[in-house]
């Protein structure tokens, strides 16, 4: 009789790869079916993907990754959980970075 460990091996292989797969995914927010979205992005369940497609119908395709946070239901936190997974146009949203702070003018001394 073969252990449990040799048994499960392959079934604990098999959950990290799919695990793995899932977490560099990205979706095309203007393309992909409500299946997708709801797959690859985080907390957007089938409603939600289902209003992101009721709105790109409506309003037409999105602009920025910002845009999905006018859809009923997302927020711009969901948009931030999720910038490293949407794609728009093609192009993969680039993560925000902070500002640099902006430089001081430098002050002229004044001699006396």
């Amino acid at each position: 009789m073969k252990s449990l460990t040799t048994l499960l091996s392959p079934l604990v292989l098999l959950f990290a790869l799919a695990g793995s797969a899932i977490a560099g995914e990205t979706v095309n927010i203007n393309t992909a079916d409500a299946g997708t979205i709801d797959r690859v992005l985080v907390n957007v369940g089938p409603a939600k993907a289902q209003a992101i497609i009721d709105y790109r119908k409506a309003n037409g395709a999105f602009r920025s990754a910002e845009q999905l946070a006018l859809v009923k239901g997302i927020g711009l936190k969901t948009v931030e959980k999720n910038r490293d997974r949407i794609v728009v146009g093609g192009q993969r949203i680039a993560p925000k970075t902070a500002a640099a702070p902006a430089k001081a003018a430098p002050q002229r001394v004044v001699r006396r």
